[in-house]
Formats: C-alpha cells, structure tokens, sequence
C-alpha cells in the first residue's frame, strides 16, 4: 500500500459476509487507516454485520452514525436503508436520498463522496456482487489518484460486480481475497 493512503473503501454484495471475513479480522489493533464498508442488505431489518464483524475483528467495528468524525483503526459499515457519505472534513453523513442501482446504501455514494474528501489518499476495493454499484464509485477514486483494486471475478461468489467494476476501470488492480488481505497490512503504520 502507498504510504500516503489515508483510509480504505470497500464494496460489497452478494457473499459479502465471507469476503469480508477473509479481510477484516486480519486487520491489526492498531491499524492506521479508517476503513467505511458498504454491504447490500434489505432496508426493512436491523443489520447484525457491525457486531458480528467486532466480536472476531481487533479494530474498533461499527455502525456509522450521522455526523460522526472518522476514526483510524475504525471500520464504519453503512447502516441498513441510508447512504453513507464521507464530507471533506472528514465526517461521516448519512443520507435517505433515492436508490442508486437498487440499493440504499449504494457502493457509488460511498466510493464518490470518499473520492473527493480524500483524493490520492484513498483505496477502494470492490468485492463480490451481483450487479453494476461500485464500477462508477471506482472510477471516481482512480480518477482523483486514488488506488482501485478489485476482487478476482474467477474467485468471487457472484462475479458481476466485480467484472463491472474491471470493465469501467481496466487499471484496477485484480487480487485474490488473500492478496487483498496482504495489500492491506503494508505501509500503515503497524
């Protein structure tokens, strides 16, 4: 990882529970970097993935709350049926604005908005998925210098979200789940 990576995005959908699980709980105690997660779920129920990510994780994993000040060694995930956005100062904002790709909260809101708070100092990481959010999230974090990696579609349990995110950002770097493990723990600190 560059040494200048300020905080990490990550994308999710369809087996999003076991992807994650090869990611976060290998992240260290004192990580560096913040790290904002958005995972498709229904909008009608409590999410449980914030506590079942803390009860196996050694960074701080929550729920983002509105107007919460980002945190290193923090992972934020979006809470069920709202947007999560990252401000230029560097505050969590959530928003019930319309659905993108079907979904509240979308990768894209996220992946834009971090995109313009943090420019270069971002990393991306689109997952597996069953459709096209993230791809335009991606894009916007390559094209404001920030690094874009992708789960290798042939290794994902549904390929169409990461094949959509290669097609609109060809420069992204495809890793394994293990290799984007590994990419995480360099250069941040610990």
């Amino acid at each position: 990882m560059r040494a200048e990576a300020k905080a990490v995005v990550i994308g999710a959908s369809a087996g999003a529970v076991e992807a994650l699980s090869a990611l976060l709980p290998k992240l260290p105690e004192r990580y560096s970097l913040p790290v904002m997660v958005v995972v498709h779920m229904p909008p009608d129920k409590d999410s449980i993935i914030a506590e079942l990510f803390q009860a196996k994780s050694k960074v701080i994993v929550k729920e983002a709350e509105d107007k919460e000040a980002v945190r290193a060694g923090t992972v934020y995930f979006a809470p069920p049926d709202y947007h999560l956005l990252v401000e230029e100062e560097k505050i969590l904002s959530l928003s019930n604005d319309e659905l993108v790709h079907f979904s509240r909260p979308s990768i894209d809101v996220l992946f834009e908005s971090a995109a313009y708070a943090y420019g270069a100092g971002l990393v991306g990481i689109v997952l597996t998925g069953a459709n096209s959010d993230g791809a335009a999230g991606l894009r916007a974090i390559s094209d404001n210098g920030g690094v874009v990696i992708v789960q290798d579609p042939d290794q994902a349990y549904s390929s169409p979200m990461p094949r959509a995110a290669i097609g609109l950002c060809p420069e992204a770097k495809i890793m394994t789940l293990e290799q984007i493990a590994d990419y995480l723990q360099i250069g941040t600190g610990v």
